[in-house]
């Protein structure tokens, strides 16, 4: 822009991009190569070296990608970005990234199921442990904390419970204790809490989701803010000779232009090149795509959500809704400090009957679709306790925020006349 800052708008359409210099192509080019040509031995040996950057290999890195890459961080407000195959590539690498076996991280009890079982039952196959803590008391990340502790990790909205996440408050206990803050922004996204600006030092968004907006690809990012000091011993896999890179220290060794994205050079180049959960340039594309619309969108799908929760709110057959919006909400105060865009287009309730009333209900929409997804221009419905949540015990449910009679509803585009429409026919065959 020259003269100043392109406002967040603009950048969803234009940032990380330019007019193709070859073929002056204004829409970004999918690069649908599995490698790239060197310019000469010296070249080739300087990009593997880190001494210079470019394309070596798509698994590595790919030129579509970069831009999305590119354009994330500018939403974000971060340093550098990477992406991955899924969320969960992006969730995964960023743990291995800084975390190793003997380590300990602190994570909110409220998060996704594939998330806490990662957290729960795969890491500590690694020889990572996970203290689970609660999310609306900031003191209990404190008390949780020992010197074996490499992170804490948060979402910014709890899924499936809607909990809303201090995290200017849950970021003072990081600093406190000089431990990186890893916030997933994905019930959020960048338009509704910008969570670098909030405190968080590593950002990680499911690109499947409102991102992407259309549930037509699954991919992954994780955003450095550039903002953590790796040089404390602690963190040894940045302090130690890597062997997975040359011996380099990642918090010694790097010049001083890449030691604060020291987080995103090792996630790219140790997890990302040698585990290979990569994303596809397509999806890239994909991606993109969406992200252009991201600021129309949020606000339709916050608009839409807070219409259905305040007609639940009013209706004989709910026992209880949760939505950030509402005034009763308990997380109301902390959202309406945090999220001033909107609410998000998440709303979870409870149908009087139990499990079984649930079941009926989802069975009688036709509007909403009955899949495992959130963050569709379509309204979508799930009932977690028995499908995305249920390798949880019922213990770990409930510490969660999970009961059994939760319906998950992810509020689309449609017409708010025919959402309510769909909801108030199924809930009539209860």
């Amino acid at each position: 822009m020259g003269h100043k800052k392109p406002g967040f708008e603009t950048s969803t359409i234009h940032g990380g991009a330019s007019p193709d210099p070859t073929t002056l192509s204004r829409g970004v080019p999918i690069h649908r190569t599995s490698s790239f040509v060197f310019k000469s031995a010296e070249h080739a040996a300087n990009l593997f070296a880190l001494k210079e950057f470019g394309n070596i290999y798509s698994r590595l890195g790919n030129p579509t990608n970069e831009v999305l890459e590119n354009r994330v961080t500018a939403l974000e407000g971060g340093a550098a970005s990477v992406a991955a195959a899924s969320g969960t590539a992006a969730i995964f690498n960023t743990i291995v990234t800084i975390a190793k076996a003997g380590d300990e991280i602190i994570s909110a009890s409220n998060l996704y199921g594939g998330t806490y079982t990662l957290f729960d039952a795969i890491l500590p196959d690694l020889g990572i442990e996970t203290k689970f803590v609660d999310v609306l008391d900031p003191s209990s990340f404190d008390k949780a904390v020992t010197a074996k502790t490499r992170l804490i990790y948060v979402e910014t909205i709890g899924n499936p419970a809607l909990d809303v996440a201090d995290i200017p408050a849950i970021a003072k206990v990081a600093k406190r204790h000089h431990l990186p803050l890893v916030v997933d922004g994905t019930f959020t996204t960048p338009w509704l809490e910008r969570s670098i600006e909030a405190g968080a030092d590593i950002v990680v968004n499911s690109l499947t989701k409102w991102i992407g907006g259309h549930g037509t690809a699954i991919g992954g990012i994780v955003t450095d803010a550039g903002s953590f000091d790796w040089s404390d011993p602690r963190f040894e896999l940045f302090n130690r000779p890597d062997k997975n890179y040359h011996g380099l220290r990642w918090a010694i060794d790097l010049p001083s232009e890449l030691s604060k994205i020291a987080f995103a050079l090792r996630n790219r180049t140790v997890p990302l090149r040698n585990i290979g959960a990569c994303l596809s340039p397509d999806n890239a594309w994909f991606f993109l795509q969406g992200l252009e619309t991201l600021h129309v969108r949020m606000p339709r799908h916050s608009e839409n959500a807070l219409a259905v929760a305040e007609f639940l709110a009013g209706h004989p057959k709910a026992s209880w809704v949760r939505y950030p919006g509402l005034a009763k909400d308990p997380s109301h105060e902390v959202a309406s400090r945090l999220l001033k865009k909107g609410f998000g287009g998440m709303v979870v309730f409870g149908v009087k009957g139990g499990r079984a009333a649930g079941e009926k209900f989802i069975e009688g929409l036709s509007l909403f679709s009955h899949l495992a997804n959130v963050g569709d221009a379509k309204s979508l419905a799930l009932h977690p306790a028995s499908t995305s949540h249920s390798q949880l015990t019922e213990e770990q449910q409930r510490e969660a925020g999970l009961t059994p009679d939760l319906v998950r509803l992810s509020i689309g585009l449609e017409s708010i006349e025919d959402i309510i429409g769909d909801l108030e026919k199924a809930l009539a065959k209860v």
